[in-house]
C-alpha cells in the first residue's frame, strides 16, 4: 500500500527529528544507520555539543569496528546543524597523509551520497557546508596548526599515537574560548599514551558525578551485531595468538608494556614442541632452511650444537634452523627439527655446506639473511639452488615486520621447537636458542607505523638462532600471502554494508 504524504506539520516534525537526533539523522538523512554500539558514544557527544556542556570524551573501538564511520556521521550532523550559524570543527590525526586525509575523504564521501549533497573543499584540508567548516590537521610534531579555533567540536583521531605535548600545547587550547566538546578516538596501546592518560582522568570524573565519558566497546559487542566481524576477529586471534601485542591492543583493547620481555612464559610454553630432533628428512616431509649470517669473520669451526656458546660465548655465528612445514586443517605449523652453526667459516665453506644441507633435506626454500656480508653468500647460493633461495635484508622496517609476524606464529602455537635431547651434552644449540629467547626484549617506537626494535640486549649473548628461527615468518607469507595490514594500518570499514 503506497505511503501517504505527511501533512505539512508532520513533515516538519519528521524533519526536525531527523536534524536533532543522531539516530534519525543517520537513518533518514545519511541513509546509513549506525549500530547500537556506535550510537552510545554518538548520542553522548552530540548531546554535549548541542547543550554547550563542553565535555571531554574518550572512545575506544576495536580495529575496523566502525570508529571512523561513527566519527564521520557525527561530523556530518554537526556541519548541517551549524550550516547557517557557522563555526569550526577541528580534527587532528597523527599524520596528515594518509590519516587526516582519509578522514576528510570519508566525510566528503558520506555527505556526497546523502540527501545533503557534496560539501565544498577549501585549501585541500577543509570541508565547508554552508558557513560551517571541518578542518583536518596533522598532529605530528612540527606541524603548523596554531590559530585554528574549534568552536563546534575538537577531535583527536588515533589518539594513542598523538604526541601528548603537541596535543596539549597546539590543539587543546582550540576549544578553550568556546568550551567546545572534545573527543579522543582510538584503540589501546601503552599506559603512557595520550588516550590512556585521558581515560584514567575521565574515570576519576565519572566516579565523582556519574556522567559517562569513556566508551570502550569490546569486540564481542560488535560481533553480537555483526557475526561476520566475530568470525574475522576469531580468525585473527587464531592466526596471531591471544597474547600477541597487536591482538591485545587492537582487538582486546588491553594496554601493554612499551618495553618488556618479548617472549613471556605463556608464549614460551606455546613454543615448546614434543616432536624429536631429526638429522634427516622423513618420507613426505616438507622442509626449509633458515640462515642468519654472522656479521664478521672469526676463527672457529662448524658446530652441530654441542657446546658452541660454552666455548665461544661472545662470538657472532652463522646460524641455521631447519624447519618442517607441517600442514594442518587450518594454517600450517613450523616445527624445528635441527640446527647448526658456523663460527668464522669462510664464505666458500659456508656456501658448500648449505648447498649440501639443502639437498640433504630436500629443502623447498632456503631463506637467508642477505644483509652486509650475507649478500654475496646469498648470491652464490642462488647460483646452485636457483629459485629455492630467498634473500632477506634486515632494515628497521623489515626487521620490525619480521618480529611482529614471528610473534604471531609463536603466540598462536604454530612455531614449535623440537623436544630436548635425551643426552643434555648433545642439546647445545637448543639450549642456546632458549637462552636467546629468554633474553629477548622489544621496544615499540612511537607513531602509527608501530616499528618494533627487538633482539637480545645481553652483551654476553648474540641472537643468531633467534633471528634464524624468526625467518620462518617469511614462509608464512608464501603460504598465505602477505600478512593482513589491518592490525597496524587503518583500512576500509569491513562493516559497511554488513
Amino acid at each position: 500500500m503506497p505511503t501517504r504524504p505527511l501533512p505539512n506539520n508532520g513533515r516538519r516534525r519528521a524533519l526536525v527529528e531527523a536534524m536533532s537526533t543522531i539516530e534519525a539523522f543517520s537513518r533518514q538523512v545519511l541513509r546509513r544507520p549506525l549500530r547500537a554500539y556506535q550510537l552510545e558514544p554518538a548520542r553522548a557527544i552530540v548531546e554535549s555539543v548541542l547543550r554547550g556542556e563542553g565535555l571531554l570524551f574518550a572512545v575506544m573501538m576495536p580495529r575496523q569496528a566502525g570508529k571512523n564511520e561513527t566519527s564521520a556521521q557525527i561530523e556530518a550532523m554537526l556541519l548541517n546543524l551549524y550550516r547557517r550559524k557557522g563555526g569550526y570543527l577541528v580534527k587532528a590525526a597523527p599524520t596528515f597523509r594518509p590519516q587526516a586525509l582519509n578522514s576528510l575523504q570519508r566525510l566528503e564521501s558520506l555527505l556526497e551520497s546523502s540527501a545533503l549533497g557534496a560539501p565544498q573543499r577549501e585549501e585541500g584540508y577543509i570541508l565547508r557546508v554552508g558557513r560551517a567548516r571541518a578542518v583536518f590537521l596533522s598532529g605530528a610534531p612540527g606541524a603548523n596548526v596554531v590559530g585554528a579555533t574549534a568552536n563546534i567540536l575538537l577531535e583527536g583521531d588515533e589518539a594513542q599515537d598523538l604526541d601528548a605535548e603537541v596535543w596539549n600545547k597546539a590543539f587543546r587550547p582550540m576549544a578553550a574560548s568556546t568550551n567546545a566538546t572534545t573527543v579522543l578516538w582510538g584503540t589501546a596501546w601503552t599506559r603512557t599514551t595520550l588516550l590512556a592518560q585521558t581515560i584514567r582522568a575521565l574515570r576519576h570524573l565519572e566516579a565523582q558525578d556519574g556522567r559517562r565519558r569513556v566508551f570502550i566497546i569490546p569486540w564481542e559487542r560488535v560481533a553480537a551485531e555483526v557475526p561476520a566481524y566475530g568470525t574475522y576477529v576469531r580468525g585473527e586471534i587464531a592466526r596471531l595468538g591471544r597474547e600477541h601485542p597487536l591482538i591485545r591492543t587492537q582487538y582486546l583493547l588491553e594496554e601493554i608494556e612499551a618495553e618488556s620481555g618479548m617472549f613471556p612464559p605463556a608464549t614460551r610454553r606455546l613454543m615448546e614442541g614434543t616432536h624429536p630432533r631429526q638429522h634427516a628428512p622423513r618420507p613426505g616431509g616438507r622442509y626449509a632452511l633458515l640462515v642468519d649470517v654472522a656479521g664478521g669473520a672469526e676463527e672457529g669451526t662448524f658446530f652441530r650444537g654441542e657446546a658452541l656458546r660454552a666455548a665461544q660465548p661472545r662470538k657472532d655465528s652463522t646460524a641455521l634452523t631447519v624447519v618442517e612445514i607441517v600442514p594442518t586443517a587450518g594454517l600450517p605449523r613450523y616445527h624445528v627439527v635441527d640446527r647448526a652453526a658456523w663460527t668464522g667459516a669462510p664464505q666458500e665453506e659456508l656456501c658448500g655446506a648449505l648447498v649440501r644441507l639443502a639437498e640433504h633435506w630436500g629443502a623447498e626454500r632456503l631463506i637467508i639473511d642477505a644483509t652486509g656480508l650475507g649478500a654475496p653468500l646469498a648470491h652464490a647460493l642462488a647460483r646452485y639452488l636457483g629459485g629455492r633461495v630467498r634473500p632477506f635484508t634486515f632494515t628497521a622496517p623489515s626487521k620490525s615486520a619480521l618480529g611482529w609476524a614471528f610473534l604471531g606464529l609463536c603466540n598462536a602455537g604454530r612455531f614449535r621447537d623440537h623436544a630436548p635431547e635425551p643426552e643434555p651434552a648433545k642439546d647445545g644449540t637448543r639450549a642456546q636458542f632458549w637462552r636467546e629467547v629468554a633474553a629477548a626484549e622489544f621496544e615499540v617506537l612511537d607513531g602509527p607505523q608501530r616499528l618494533m626494535r627487538w633482539g637480545v640486549s645481553d652483551p654476553a649473548l648474540h641472537d643468531d638462532f633467534l633471528m634464524s628461527a624468526a625467518l620462518c615468518a617469511l614462509l608464512e607469507e608464501e603460504a598465505a600471502g602477505p600478512a593482513q595490514p589491518s592490525l597496524v594500518i587503518e583500512a576500509g570499514d569491513p562493516l559497511q554494508g554488513a
